[in-house]
Parts: C-alpha cells; structure tokens; sequence
C-alpha cells in the first residue's frame, strides 16, 4: 500500500463501504441469509400456491434469483475481502506478482486483485 497515501485509502474503502451496502441490500431483496451463506427466494413464496399459475411464477422467479444471488454473493466476498487486505495493509498489490495496482485500475474496480 506504500504507492497509496491516506486520503486515497479512505477514497477507496468508501467506495468499498459504499459498495458492500449496495450489495447486501440487493442481496435482501433477492434472498435470504442463512448461516452466513445467502439462498435465493421468490418474493411471496411461501410454501404452496393455490393458482398453478402464481406458483410457476414463483418458481421462474426463484429460478432468475440463483445465479443473480450467487454473482452477488461472490462480488460482495470480494469486497470483503478487499476491506480485509486493507487492514493487514496488503491491499492495491498485485496477489500474482507482487506489483502496485494503479490507482486508476481501483478507482475502477476497488476489489481488484491483480494489474489486468
């Protein structure tokens, strides 16, 4: 982190912050946190649906919730784990090679692990 000063760590955890909420709030929308692992839901799917039409519904939008979960989930442990570089004072270095990531590159992508 030598190639960062201070005002641009806080830049970026706030945007690493920011993020992380947006995350989790769609994360609720969408599903729901169970021992510590998000699972997708239908919204309003609870248990059987009178009209087989309403429970097809909820399962096509069960079935649209997963991978929109699961990508969110991994973005949002990506973050995490950004947030966690920075405190053990390892972030913005390349976990391939060693070397400074641009600013410019974390300005982009605050979780970014590597230069490319």
């Amino acid at each position: 982190m030598k190639h960062l000063d201070g005002s641009q760590i806080q830049e970026l955890r706030a945007l690493l912050e920011a993020e992380r909420e947006r995350l989790v709030g769609e994360l609720s929308e969408r599903g729901r946190r169970v021992n510590g692992d998000w699972q997708a839901q239908a919204t309003g799917f609870e248990g059987e649906a009178s009209d087989p039409n309403d429970a097809a519904d909820n399962i096509e939008e069960l079935a649209t919730n997963v991978p929109i979960v699961e990508t969110l989930e991994t973005r949002l442990r990506e973050v995490e784990e950004a947030l966690e570089r920075m405190e053990k004072g390892t972030y913005g270095v390349s976990e391939v090679d060693g070397t400074p990531i641009p600013i410019e590159r974390l300005r982009a992508n605050p979780a970014a692990k590597t230069n490319v």
